[in-house]
């Protein structure tokens, strides 16, 4: 870690840090939050010429202390006219935030797609936001190492400034305390940082937020993440061979959708996902024996995670190789028949609530809406009756005089909102994107930092197929109701 100063117009920008062990670019990055010059526009002069985004610091040949110049024009704010119409680029940035109707892009750190677009998911809940800014500097306890208690505020910070800019975030401390608290992250090949696995960094990160967040000291952050992605699954075991059946169950944050050459749509790979078989020592025979394990969904979380199994290890080649086959998932997804008979009887109310309130927008009677399939009923709820900010149904909170004291109840429905895809032929390789449905209705593709407004019904396109980006990830948010 060297330490330099530099000097831009009249500014002089003393003990700037710069990390030998990753590339200009990220320097680059630090002085476009120090000075608001983008690194395209930058012009730093080192010994031999300019400095190029992915020159070797060790040919650079920096000294500790050494005196750097820059030039480069930043970004300027327009003043607003003192009369007349006010346009978007007039208005301060975090009034231009909301009248752009999405939240900034991230910078590419070098190979941090998969990290952007796993924070670009996440960052789209806001509830989890909200526990976020609860969070405090003083709030670790004992249960929480040092680290994961940074990276949770870093989680914060990062997860602010995406929702004030209107430019392009660099990550740099996030990324730095991720890789700090899982050193994966920070493989080195040929001195780049390598491509990383999404999901993984995913399962990581809500990992470190559910212990930091449950360990907050306060009553309504105790199971935080488990209530907004927490999917409990009660499983049946049984041994064919010897009539042994045993029960149990357990906590997860996402469904598996498994790919064979059977499965074709969402549905039929998380059926697939919930039967498998296992090899364990059976006590009535005495020796190993096949057991058959069927789970059922016992309890819903309020963002519903599904996992794409596209990945896996190919030892020929020693990488993870994909899978390519295209399976078609919805914008609606009812997951009422995954779950245990206990958890259905729960549904059947709120769901009659909501088949009942649908029915009335389509102008039918509820007695009418009560007599068709259940088949009919999923397919006629629409978007109109999907969950807003707050986690309530609009179905639910357009009407009036709806006592306080009623609560909310899931229905076992989701609506998608956010796809997180990945180009390319390995987990390790190729390139990651997020694709996040705005609180306007608008989807939004962030593709590191050039966010692009998209269509709804090309986000169902990303199914695979060929080497286009195909889901991986796909997030689905709860329809709820008031009862």
């Amino acid at each position: 870690m060297l330490t330099v100063s530099v000097k831009w117009q009249k500014e002089l920008l003393k003990a700037v840090e710069i990390d030998t062990s990753q590339p200009p670019y990220v320097f680059k990055c630090q002085l476009y939050d120090l000075t608001g010059v983008p690194p395209e526009r930058q012009k730093i002069m080192v010994k031999g010429g300019l400095l190029k985004d992915d020159a070797d610091w060790s040919t650079v040949g920096l000294k500790q202390g050494q005196k750097l110049m820059m030039m480069g024009t930043a970004d300027e704010v327009v003043k607003a006219p003192e009369k007349g119409p006010v346009f978007m680029e007039d208005l301060p940035e975090e009034e231009q935030v909301v009248s752009l109707g999405h939240s900034a892009g991230l910078f590419n750190l070098g190979n941090t797609c998969y990290m952007n677009s796993t924070v670009q998911c996440l960052h789209s809940v806001p509830e989890l936001k909200s526990s976020l800014v609860k969070y405090s500097h003083s709030g670790r306890n004992n249960d929480v190492d040092q680290t994961s208690h940074m990276l949770t505020i870093a989680t914060r910070d990062l997860f602010g400034e995406l929702d004030k800019s209107v430019k392009p975030v660099a990550p740099m401390q996030f990324w730095t305390l991720l890789r700090k608290k899982y050193p994966q992250f920070g493989q080195l090949h040929n001195g780049v940082f390598m491509q990383q696995d999404a999901e993984e960094c995913w399962t990581q990160l809500l990992y470190t937020l559910s212990q930091s967040l449950r360990s907050a000291g306060s009553s309504e952050n105790i199971d935080t993440v488990k209530d907004l992605f927490g999917i409990d699954l009660a499983s049946r075991i049984h041994c064919q061979e010897s009539g042994e059946e045993t029960s149990e169950t357990e906590s997860v944050y996402s469904l598996k959708c498994h790919i064979s050459q059977e499965v074709n749509r969402l549905h039929e790979g998380l059926k697939h996902a919930l039967k498998s078989e296992l090899e364990k020592a059976s006590p009535a025979l005495g020796r190993s024996a096949i057991y058959l394990k069927e789970s059922r969904i016992n309890g819903l979380p309020r963002y519903l995670t599904i996992q794409f199994v596209r990945f896996f290890w190919k030892r020929e080649s020693n990488q993870k190789a994909k899978i390519l086959r295209k399976v078609d998932y919805p914008l609606e997804l009812d997951v009422y028949d995954l779950c245990s008979d206990e958890l259905r009887k729960q549904l059947e109310g709120p769901r009659q609530i909501l088949r009942d309130e649908e029915g009335k927008k389509l102008g039918l009677k509820a007695n009418e809406k009560s007599s068709s399939s259940k088949d009919d009923d999923v397919k006629m709820i629409d978007g109109e009756g999907s969950s807003n900010a707050s986690g309530e149904s609009t179905v639910t909170t357009s009407q009036e005089g709806v006592p306080s004291d009623k609560e909310t109840r899931l229905t076992g429905i989701y609506d998608l909102v956010a796809v997180l895809t990945h180009k390319g032929r390995s987990a390790d390789s190729g390139h990651y994107v997020a694709w996040v449905k705005q609180e306007s209705g608008k989807w939004i593709e962030f593709d590191d930092d050039n966010p692009i407004p998209q269509r709804e019904e090309d986000i169902v396109k990303l199914s695979g197929g060929g080497d286009w980006h195909m889901a991986y990830i796909c997030m689905y948010k709860a329809r709820t109701v008031l009862m």
